[in-house]
């Protein structure tokens, strides 16, 4: 089954269909790469990307341990490099609302670490990720 459907609109954008849900996702070139940068680029959407699987694969083991994580966040820094033009870092720092013991957090950071696009993400592109709750 066929997951989307992408059309070069021009002028450096694309639009995604997600054909299951009909949602639409805007893509533009970055500044420093000839583009406008009124939304995420290609690149800001796999940085992106990882900090939504993280937060979704914390979710499942949140619920299995009986946990309400709702209205945690997670803020993502994308480091760029040159020759070639590449991803080099991902930084996801991943904010929980609530406190949580030192064994919760630990879980958390390691089942962040195990979710499908940490894992498909070559191995030279370095992922930070920090875990931080309101008991720090």
């Amino acid at each position: 089954m066929t997951t989307s459907k992408v059309t070069y609109r021009g002028d450096l954008r694309t639009t995604a269909i997600h054909l299951q849900s009909n949602n639409e996702i805007i893509t533009d070139a970055p500044v420093d790469n000839q583009g406008k940068g009124e939304a995420f680029s290609p690149t800001d959407l796999l940085a992106t990307s990882l900090a939504s699987c993280m937060l979704t694969i914390i979710g499942i083991k949140a619920r299995d341990m009986e946990i309400d994580i709702a209205g945690t966040t997670a803020e993502v820094t994308k480091i760029m490099a040159a020759e070639p033009r590449r991803i080099s870092e991902i930084h996801v720092e991943i904010a929980f609302n609530q406190a949580l013991d030192d064994k919760t957090q630990k879980i958390f950071y390691n089942t962040a670490l195990t979710c499908p696009v940490a894992k498909s993400i070559h191995p030279d592109i370095i992922q930070r990720v920090t875990i931080n709750s309101k008991n720090q």
